[in-house]
């Protein structure tokens, strides 16, 4: 494992390179090449936000840059090193004005299920954001690290996701609707967050751009309660079951329980570079939780991943997940690693366990907090030892 200046020293040498490769691109403030495709709707001023698209200085085939379904197994360095290199140009735009080529440029952008060639003229030098953009701070977008105002922007014409094109044509479905039709159309959640964001689904009278992060976490919420209430009238699972992972320096372990009705938590353990423990968490039970999450769009991210599993598996259960987050996470890359790590959990096998304390002692055994703190900040530990007290019973 690298510590955490080896991970610093290997950025900022990815960080020089770029910038030293591209000096000609810099200094004429032209940007020509291949967007992922990739948009950016930001919500300082909402509603009057900077919107713009996001281009790498060179062609070919840049999807990873702005694919995060594909960046599982990926080092922290190698993620931030794609981000490096999408320079990203920015207008103040209304959110309810969606007229104008410019916005139909960036529309037309999210349609494409290709990489699209693209040109912008920036009013300055690509301002580089500093490391302060690499913040520790949980955000449910990914970071960049360049950007300066368009004066210009042209996209070649590129082939459209079928799929999208007619839900951005039907003006008459619900945004819920179109997110959700999307998604049983196979299309990536990463994809479906951006024709949101770009005010492309809904009812027109309602359509309007929505801020980047903002969109991930509403096509979270809504694809994770369209699944809970699939799962539903489904049998409760066998066992206890205990899953456990880790990526990019956060562990997750996640207990499955058998119960009648569903319920869900997810409990954050930070773990500063002094050794010091931030903790935070959220809870729902039989319902949809009926406040905005203290630990924001992970909390949506996460429930999805696991409505996908049970969806999937035909089966319900109460779901505690703990994830830790050691020092060497000291980039937040979005919640798109939330989603993705407990897909990937998911994907391998579970331990069976026959009570609820041997699932929760194996699930914290590996964390760096002790039982006793896990307890005092989990909900659903507290309501499985009032419940279920003979699994305590040597």
């Amino acid at each position: 494992m690298s510590s955490i200046d080896e991970i610093k020293k290997k950025i900022k040498s990815n960080l020089y390179q770029f910038i030293n490769s591209n000096n000609i691109t810099f200094s004429n403030n032209v940007i020509d090449g291949s967007s992922p495709p990739s948009v950016f709707v930001g919500e300082f001023g909402y509603p009057n936000v900077r919107l713009g698209p996001m281009i790498p200085p060179y062609h070919g085939d840049t999807a990873i840059l702005d694919r995060p379904e594909l960046w599982t197994g990926k080092s922290l360095e190698e993620i931030v090193n794609y981000r490096i290199n999408l320079l990203k140009g920015t207008k103040i735009n209304k959110v309810n004005d969606l007229s104008g080529r410019y916005i139909e440029y960036l529309q037309e952008m999210s349609l494409s299920k290709k990489v699209v060639d693209s040109t912008m003229t920036l009013e300055k030098t690509p301002k580089y954001l500093g490391e302060m953009s690499l913040t520790l701070k949980e955000s449910e977008e990914i970071p960049t690290l360049f950007s300066a105002p368009v004066v210009d922007f042209k996209i070649v014409s590129s082939t459209s996701d079928k799929n999208i094109e007619k839900k951005y044509y039907d003006d008459d479905i619900h945004a819920s609707d179109a997110i959700i039709d999307l998604y049983d159309n196979s299309v990536d959640i990463s994809q479906i967050s951006k024709v949101l964001s770009m005010g492309m689904l809904g009812r027109k009278k309602n359509r309007r751009l929505v801020p980047t992060k903002w969109s991930i976490t509403a096509a979270d919420d809504i694809l994770s309660q369209y699944l809970i209430s699939k799962i539903k009238d489904n049998p409760p699972l066998d066992n206890y079951f205990v899953f456990d992972f880790s990526h990019l320096d956060n562990y997750y372990s996640l207990i499955m329980i058998p119960d009648d009705v569903w319920s869900f938590e997810m409990i954050e353990s930070w773990i500063d570079t002094n050794g010091g423990i931030h903790i935070g968490s959220d809870y729902e039970s039989g319902k949809m939780i009926d406040h905005y999450p203290s630990i924001a769009g992970a909390y949506f991210a996460a429930r999805l991943a696991v409505a996908e599993y049970l969806f999937k598996m035909r089966k319900k259960a109460s779901v505690l997940i703990l994830r830790e987050i050691h020092p060497e996470y000291f980039v937040s890359l979005g919640v798109w690693q939330i989603r993705e790590g407990i897909r990937e959990c998911l994907r391998k096998k579970g331990r069976i366990f026959e009570t609820f304390h041997s699932a929760l002692s194996y699930g914290i055994s590996k964390t760096s907090l002790s039982e006793k703190e896990w307890i005092k900040n989990s909900s659903t530990i507290k309501n499985n030892k009032q419940t279920r007290m003979t699994d305590y019973i040597i």
